[in-house]
């Protein structure tokens, strides 16, 4: 299978989701919008349900991300109303990533962890070997960073998603040593290492 797109954790795991019951975050603002290079990052809007299983619905998607699979424009509306409640709970936000604010060409995540975020993006089938997925990380860790006074900013990924490996490495985050982290999603046990960004992990 081709690793093209995305990092394994898309959205929280299953055994390590975090939830406004056991944080004391904020919620995020209603409308939150990043742009730079050449990208611009917004909310997703009942508008983008349509084009979403163009996006989502993809054998790699579905090995390396926690997204249900199949993925229909059902699977599209829930995912819309968990994004904006992820949001309103203070704990992730879930961007359309696009070139102009219009059409979307996959998705970026920013997941709050103690100290700062942890990133995830998946693109769609369409529109990969742009270099999409290290621009939107580098987008997001610099809002982190920048905007939300983050300390922390990670990815975590398999070993073996060597696509992912080059983004993060484009996107200059680096290997931390630190604990493997083991689970198991879709039936598929998985090992994920932590990568960070220098001066923010």
């Amino acid at each position: 299978m081709t690793a093209s797109i995305c990092c394994l954790v898309f959205e929280a795991r299953k055994d390590r989701t975090m939830s406004s019951s056991d944080t004391s975050f904020s919620p995020f603002p209603e409308q939150t919008e990043l742009r730079g290079e050449g990208l611009v990052l917004r909310e997703w809007t009942e508008a983008d349900v349509a084009a979403m299983p163009g996006l989502f619905e993809d054998p790699d998607i579905a090995y390396w991300t926690p997204i249900v699979s199949p993925f229909d424009e059902q699977a599209a509306a829930i995912r819309l109303r968990r994004a904006r409640q992820l949001r309103e709970d203070g704990v992730t936000l879930l961007f359309a990533i696009t070139v102009d604010g219009g059409a979307p060409l996959g998705e970026g995540m920013m997941r709050r962890i103690p100290g700062g975020f942890e990133l995830g993006y998946a693109v769609g089938p369409a529109h990969r070997g742009q270099g999409l997925a290290a621009r939107t990380v580098r987008l997001m860790a610099s809002h982190a960073v920048e905007r939300l006074g983050a300390e922390r900013v990670i990815l975590e990924l398999e070993a073996e998603n060597a696509a992912s490996v080059a983004v993060a490495t484009k996107a200059g985050f680096v290997l931390l040593d630190v604990p493997l982290i083991e689970g198991e999603e879709k039936g598929r046990p998985f090992v994920l290492q932590t990568w960070g960004l220098p001066g923010a992990s």
